[in-house]
């Protein structure tokens, strides 16, 4: 007969089990890691040095494990690049990754690898760590690590130097097993140390309290997987990971991560790390309502948890948005006279179709392409010092990858100039009595935006129609920085030019 201290893990995650059964809600929690980083070398550092950063990470890791699972958190989701960080070569990262077995495959539980699994897979030493942290927690842990797989002559697209290299995510369940393996599709530009799966991964998992996908950072953009697993797979929560550089006007991780959360209307999970040098940070709990709570610091270099009660099926809310016809509302009305001066401005080399917002009060439109913004707006006061703009954007945006946005945005100008017009700004003093944004869009892809001043959310202040306009429900408490319609147009996107399969 087994101790009472051996049954205990398995016991806690029955009543947790249950009680996660019994409620239609759950507590989420995600963690911002600010990452300890290797130090620069010519050489890859030694097995033993690579565990000794990885066990840095994963000591800070577990704090905060420990204290969302004592604050009753059934999951936490910790960051993309968080247990070793991003400053490596294909060569320099070798040090640290395992071979990581499909969740299929009988792999081991916390201290207690089954016969064969080393034979197999090889020690696996951060693995171990993270189920112990999950089954002595009795929580869900979700974690970003590497993972190698050999490979030989035989396969014709195997590297040189014959393995494959994946960034990858890693679900353990409360009893400490691996039920999640993911292994991310759309690389950054910058991550040539890791291989593209010859195939995306549509990964769920089901737990007492819903449906889960996971999916890592720049997968967002793109239809696979994320897209995926939201519209066909049906899940109800999405677990994020991410290492997000903010860009502004547009792609500040609180900002589209809460926006994409409602438009595709489900739960995303969302842990960033937090490097001010990289212009790292910004996470939080998204729903189809918008954010329940989230995380901006640019001004420290500390981590920071977040814990919130999440709905367990968003889809079955009473508060579920109603389905959205995007254009509906654009395409009913005629173009609004008078407002013919347009200019072009650059937002991250994308060229925009501006038009300036010269009164306190008006109708606008502004077309690029297919794409026609109409706005409706009253400024609270109309400064003098502070320019605001109305722009369309329908086109490819990307350098290397292509891929097709249509967006719709109310957006300040650094100045007066209207020449700085979609360059990057933070701060404003500008509230606005109302605004109604909509757009012709060729996509139920969109997703809603509004930033204030300080790189803040407006969760509760505005609101999407179903006739597609984007529109405030009272005065803005803060200055607005945008209200943005973001549309993802999948079909139009380039052939990916770095992926070695279709």
């Amino acid at each position: 007969m087994l101790p009472f201290q051996a049954l205990l893990p398995a016991v806690v995650f029955a009543l947790t089990a249950l009680q996660a059964l019994a409620s239609d809600t759950f507590i989420a929690a995600v963690y911002e890691h600010a990452v300890v980083l290797p130090g620069p070398t010519e050489e890859p550092d030694s097995p033993d040095d690579a565990l000794a950063l990885m066990n840095k990470n994963m000591d800070v890791l577990e704090g905060a494990v420990k204290e969302a699972a004592r604050k009753g958190a059934h999951i936490i989701v910790t960051p993309e690049d968080g247990i070793y960080g991003w400053r490596f070569t294909r060569e320099s990262i070798y040090p640290y990754l395992e071979d990581i077995p499909d969740p299929v495959v009988n792999g081991f539980t916390c201290t207690d690898p089954p016969r064969g699994f080393l034979l197999q897979f090889g020690p696996a030493p951060v693995q171990e760590r993270l189920s112990c942290m999950a089954r002595n927690n009795s929580i869900y842990v979700v974690a970003n690590i590497g993972d190698k797989k050999p490979c030989n002559s035989s396969d014709p697209k195997c590297p040189s130097d014959g393995r494959y290299q994946y960034n990858t995510d890693v679900v353990f369940d409360p009893q400490g097993k691996l039920v999640a393996r993911y292994h991310k599709y759309n690389l950054f530009r910058s991550e040539t140390q890791f291989n593209y799966p010859k195939e995306p991964e549509a990964v769920t998992f089901e737990t007492p309290f819903g449906k889960f996908g996971i999916f890592t950072c720049f997968d967002i953009l793109f239809y696979e997987p994320a897209v995926v697993l939201v519209s066909k797979m049906q899940v109800d929560t999405v677990l994020f990971p991410t290492a997000w550089m903010n860009v502004l006007p547009f792609l500040t991780a609180v900002e589209f991560h809460s926006a994409w959360a409602m438009g595709m209307r489900v739960n995303l999970l969302s842990a960033n790390t937090h490097s001010t040098s990289m212009a790292m940070t910004g996470d939080g709990l998204f729903t189809p309502e918008g954010p329940v709570t989230y995380h901006y610091d640019s001004a420290t270099e500390e981590g920071r948890l977040l814990l919130a009660e999440l709905n367990t099926h968003p889809r079955l809310s009473p508060t579920y948005p109603p389905a959205i016809n995007w254009s509906l509302y654009a395409t009913s009305i005629k173009k609004f006279p008078g407002e013919n001066d347009t200019f072009s401005g650059a937002a991250r080399k994308d060229m925009f179709t501006f038009s300036e917002l010269g009164h306190k009060a008006g109708n606008y439109t502004v077309c690029q392409g297919d794409l026609c913004c109409h706005l409706v707006y009253q400024m609270s006061n109309k400064r003098k010092d502070e320019v605001y703009v109305l722009g369309a954007f329908d086109g490819l945006h990307g350098s290397l990858i292509k891929y097709h946005w249509q967006i719709c945005t109310l957006l300040k100008c650094p100045s007066t100039n209207l020449s700085t017009c979609g360059q990057p700004v933070e701060t404003a003093q500008t509230k606005f009595e109302m605004f109604s944004l909509s757009g012709t869009f060729g996509t139920s892809y969109v997703f809603p935006e509004v930033l204030y001043s300080g790189v803040q959310l407006a969760p509760g202040e505005f609101e999407v129609l179903r006739d597609g306009r984007l529109k405030s429900k009272h005065c803005t408490s803060k200055p607005l920085i945008t209200a943005t319609l973001f549309g993802r147009l999948y079909e139009k996107d380039l052939p990916h030019p770095l992926r070695t399969s279709p």
